[in-house]
């Protein structure tokens, strides 16, 4: 892509009416647009991001050998009212609206039960099951602060995954499974080392649900994590019982800010039986479904990342989500016909090399350009100009570690 073609520009401060570090930055760098708050639109720059977390989350579950799917996410009353959930007092978050006739809508906040009542159309027998599906799709949370970023949002992106299986056993075995798919998506994107796996409140579903916690200062949850096993426990659960039953000693415990970046929970029975979620077992026998949820945003984590890494400069995005591989910088003040074929030379050949390239072939001042490319953060940039021509070796810079190299065009 050519930087003159992206409409979306840089912006010297960030905006008077923003908290978070994750937005002010991805609002200056051209990344995001703050309609409301709680409620952002992706410029192209951050929509490329996005799209690649979803394709590191979307390849991991399938993977795991769940199907995608799109539930709507219009709800009808009647059928959240057969599990307790549709009362503001069980459920503070809905966004809820009426349609000409009257009848009572919510916006989705979450999917177990529309996805339950979907399968009593796919599930009948033990032969049907498991069945794993996910979908990746919008959310609306009717939250009463919004003032960390895209990292908590109104409107959001969330991948919700459910598992049915035959029974607790069967589940089980998947549920550790979803857990390595997991950490294998962090590992991916770049936070792995700073993400464990927490223990927290499993409420009425099983002893505990599995959260998954990145140590970062920005963060609104506190956890105590043991860093010899990887394993943290939140704050909610934090009591000796709790880390007697786990075998960890509080003295070994480091207490932590955190951003959940993830969860999964055991639901068992909780949805399958009031919305007739049944099968039947080889003995001929009724039996309910057994459910699991797992839950992770990929604007949240985009959000994450950004507190992670970022300095004064700007953006420095891991290899594997930033929106282009490399940051093509031309400079050619003079309008040298040499330079400008020399520029559009590398362009060609990295672009044949299937390298995602941005090309700033703006004509504005070369210090301009430094500047935003390391608030954009593009974990490479190469520089071609009448003195890396003349040497015959480009200057190539790494956003992560600050460091340069001199290559011939054959070596980029």
């Amino acid at each position: 892509m050519r930087q003159s073609h992206l409409f979306s520009k840089v912006r010297k401060e960030a905006p008077a009416d923003e908290v978070a570090e994750n937005a002010k930055l991805l609002i200056r760098a051209g990344f995001i647009h703050k309609e409301m708050a709680g409620v952002y639109d992706y410029l192209p720059l951050g929509l490329r991001v996005r799209n690649n977390i979803v394709a590191i989350i979307r390849d991991e579950m399938t993977k795991l050998g769940a199907v995608e799917i799109s539930l709507s996410a219009l709800q009808e009353k009647e059928l959240w009212e057969k599990t307790g959930r549709w009362s503001d007092a069980s459920v503070d978050s809905w966004f809820k609206t009426e349609l000409k006739n009257g009848s009572s809508l919510g916006l989705g906040f979450t999917h177990e039960e529309p996805i339950a009542r979907l399968m009593t159309n796919h599930i009948q027998s033990y032969k049907d099951l498991p069945v794993y599906a996910f979908q990746i799709q919008t959310k609306f949370r009717n939250e009463k602060r919004a003032k960390s970023g895209i990292m908590r949002g109104r409107e959001f992106l969330m991948k919700d995954l459910y598992s049915f299986s035959k029974d607790e056993k069967e589940h089980a075995v998947f549920y550790e499974r979803a857990k390595e798919a997991y950490k294998n998506i962090f590992t991916r994107i770049g936070i792995g080392d700073s993400t464990y796996e927490t223990f927290a409140s499993g409420g009425v579903f099983a002893p505990y649900s599995h959260e998954f916690q990145t140590v970062c200062d920005a963060g609104e949850d506190i956890i105590y994590v043991d860093e010899e096993t990887g394993i943290a426990v939140n704050k909610e659960v934090y009591t000796d019982d709790v880390l007697r039953d786990l075998g960890l000693d509080k003295e070994k415990l480091k207490e932590q800010k955190s951003i959940e970046v993830g969860n999964i929970f055991s639901l068992g029975t909780r949805f399958s039986e009031p919305l007739g979620l049944v099968y039947k077992s080889e003995e001929g026998k009724r039996i309910p479904v057994v459910m699991g949820s797992y839950g992770i945003g990929p604007d949240r984590l985009m959000g994450t990342i950004v507190e992670l890494f970022s300095n004064e400069e700007g953006v420095v995005w891991p290899d594997a989500v930033a929106p282009f591989d490399v940051h093509l910088i031309g400079i050619n003040p003079d309008n040298d016909t040499a330079v400008e074929e020399e520029i559009e030379s590398v362009y060609t050949l990295l672009q044949n090399k299937k390298v995602n390239i941005l090309l700033d072939d703006r004509d504005i001042r070369a210090g301009e350009k430094f500047a935003e490319s390391d608030l954009i953060g593009i974990p490479k940039r190469i520089v071609v100009s009448a003195k890396t021509c003349s040497a015959g070796a480009h200057e190539v810079y790494y956003r992560k570690t600050k460091e340069t190299q001199h290559l011939s065009k054959e070596l980029l």
